[in-house]
């Protein structure tokens, strides 16, 4: 009741505690120097890869209506408006699938007639609000398979709208098309796939890996690129087929920017996946703001004819994650700098923590007592030394100990979200080079995009179990795996596996049906009846509450050799080998180590209760019991 009394509260507040540290917001990103070069990088890659794959696949499927150009254009447009104006600026902004599944069923619903026409389509677009979950996740990994094998079918076929008698377009060269792009579909997956875990690898060193890691989808994009133009000369001109976009200065890109139409989405979950609590975020959230903000930009990009922009997964928590690792390499040297300088001194423990406090607190800015209680497990490690009986392997090492128990810390700032938005805007200019890349390369990046989605997707990772012989599910339990394995037993995992996999084929049913399939959000709010309602008379409450928990939780298994929580603190015994033994782990491998491919921080503790290994192993159970 409250709220409409004052409907513009929530609003006002945001404003109030975002316009308090607005100034430090720009202070915080100016002082990190060139560092914040590497986060902005990092993030305009993530985000412009995936715009210019949309871009494409819009181009396709409205012939030539959008292309590239407009969803660089509105990507670049809304991103520098938020991070100048926006609540908040760790948000990143982009089109996004589901814009181009709403485009174009309405430009296949007005193309035919003719008092709309394929000029005033956009006008058309309505309101639809993306709850996103691990069910729409699914969708958007079929979405992008699908698209992917469609378009890997396409480099056999004669484009729409084109003179069949050119020579590209005779039988042996169509073939020859589909073939490579067969080639560089399948070669951009693979050493997409293969670069995006460099981290893991054995060989090179650790700056050499995190760039392969951070950069090298892109650099894949280059590389395959690059060797579209190895074929010989003899192949004509369009063999392999490249991507097609006027020029941002054509007057055929001009004639989309005077359309009006109102189209926006809800980035509620962008949002709160950039903040989650696990990131340790000081600054005030400003949910209701943004989405307030984000009908006007949405609305002003309808002005222009441009499709509009929302918040977009995995790219905001990965811009979170990244200056996470700038503000913990900082404060990282800052502390290990302070602690070995007073082992030098010959400082008593109390000293040396004191003193890494003091400089933590500098670096941080944040209250003294909250600091105080986020550090006190380091506390203890430091302290441990001054007993002297203590085990030497056991006594403070501050390259180890600092690594194990620095808090996670976000350099929460908006110059990082300006200049990637600038470079995706300077991007519309380098038009002529994108064009370099061959359609196919787009459709591997598709793939990748899909695939890459899955590692950390509990319902992917249920759906693979129930594949698993109950004799062999006792290995699950042996790695790290999702909490409620211990907690749930097996039958209602198995419901409520298939009730997510029967409503995933409704949902991808429905983006079928011609005209009415501009409706597939709707199976997503019924979903939040039939979760209220309907499923906790199925299943008990305490188990879906365990299955449908909105944090990502993991166990360590028996045999499991590294464990790190959200504070980098190490719960169990780690093997043997540290900082002296030469054993070497950079900040981003440790994020790495806690955050699933879709950004999600995991929750991870050690746990491995012999009473509940028959929740995925139930006979040995059993078989106790009857001994007894």
């Amino acid at each position: 009741m409250e709220n409409f009394k004052a409907p513009f509260k929530d609003i006002a507040n945001d404003v109030r505690g975002r316009a308090a540290c607005y100034k430090q917001d720009w202070i915080g990103g100016l002082r990190s120097g060139l560092g914040i070069l590497a986060p902005t990088t990092y993030i305009f890659f993530a985000s412009a890869l995936p715009v210019i794959a949309f871009g494409e696949q819009l181009s396709r499927d409205t012939d030539g209506s959008l292309s590239t150009v407009e969803t660089l254009a509105s990507t670049a447009l809304c991103g520098i408006i938020h991070s100048v104006f926006g609540g908040q600026p760790l948000l990143i902004l982009g089109v996004a699938e589901p814009t181009v599944i709403m485009y174009t069923y309405l430009y296949n619903f007005a193309k035919g007639r003719k008092e709309l026409g394929q000029e005033l389509f956009l006008a058309w677009a309505g309101w639809f609000t993306r709850i996103a979950g691990e069910l729409f996740g699914m969708l958007i990994t079929v979405l992008f398979i699908q698209e992917a094998i469609k378009g890997v079918v396409s480099e056999f076929a004669i484009p729409e709208a084109q003179d069949p008698k050119l020579e590209k377009y005779q039988f042996q060269w169509l073939y020859t098309n589909g073939l490579l792009g067969i080639i560089f579909t399948f070669g951009l997956l693979y050493t997409a796939l293969k670069s995006r875990r460099a981290r893991s690898w054995w060989y090179g060193t650790g700056w050499f890996r995190s760039l392969i890691a951070d950069y090298g989808v892109p650099l894949m994009v280059v590389l395959w690129t690059a060797l579209s133009f190895s074929v010989p000369s003899k192949f004509p001109s369009g063999v392999p087929r490249r991507l097609f976009s006027p020029l941002p200065w054509e007057s055929v890109s001009l004639e989309h920017w005077t359309v009006i139409k109102d189209f926006t989405f809800s980035t509620s979950v962008a949002s709160q996946m950039a903040q989650q609590k696990e990131f340790n975020l000081k600054k005030p959230s400003a949910y209701h703001y943004d989405i307030l903000l984000l009908g006007f930009m949405t609305l002003l990009c309808g002005l222009i004819g441009l499709p509009p922009s929302n918040g977009v997964l995995p790219q905001a928590p990965m811009h979170t994650k990244s200056l996470a690792v700038l503000k913990g390499q900082l404060i990282r040297r800052k502390m290990v700098e302070s602690a070995k300088e007073s082992i030098k001194q010959k400082a008593s423990n109390c000293e040396i923590y004191g003193k890494m406090q003091d400089v933590f607190i500098e670096i941080d800015s944040s209250p003294e007592t909250t600091v105080v209680k986020e550090l006190e497990d380091l506390k203890k490690v430091v302290m441990k030394g001054e007993n002297k009986g203590e085990n030497e392997k056991e006594r403070f090492d501050p390259e180890k100990h600092i690594d194990a128990y620095l808090p996670v810390r976000v350099n929460e700032q908006r110059v990082s979200n300006l200049l990637q938005s600038l470079l995706v805007a300077a991007s519309v200019c380098a038009m002529p080079a994108i064009k370099l890349i061959p359609t196919s390369v787009l459709w591997g990046y598709f793939a990748y995009m899909a695939i890459d989605s899955l590692p950390g997707n509990q319902f992917w990772e249920r759906m693979l179990l129930l594949f698993i012989t109950p004799g062999r599910r006792y290995k699950v339990l042996q790695g790290v795996h999702a909490s409620f394995l211990e907690s749930v037993p097996y039958r209602y995992i198995v419901m409520f596996t298939l009730f997510q996999f029967i409503y995933l084929l409704l949902c991808f049913g429905v983006t079928w049906i011609p005209i009415a399939g501009i409706l597939f959000p709707l199976p997503f709010f019924l979903l939040i009846s039939i979760r209220q309602h309907i499923l906790p008379k199925l299943i008990q409450p305490n188990y879906l509450w365990e299955l449908d928990a909105a944090e990502y939780e993991e166990i360590t298994g028996a045999l499991a050799r590294l464990s790190l929580s959200l504070s980098f603190k190490e719960r169990e015994t780690p093997c043997s080998g540290n900082e002296a033994d030469g054993v070497e782990m950079l900040d981003t491998e440790l994020l790495d180590e806690v955050t699933t491919s879709r950004g999600e921080l995991k929750v991870r503790t050690v746990s491995f209760s012999e009473d509940r290994k028959g929740q995925v192993y139930p006979e040995d159970v059993q078989k106790e019991g009857d001994d007894r």
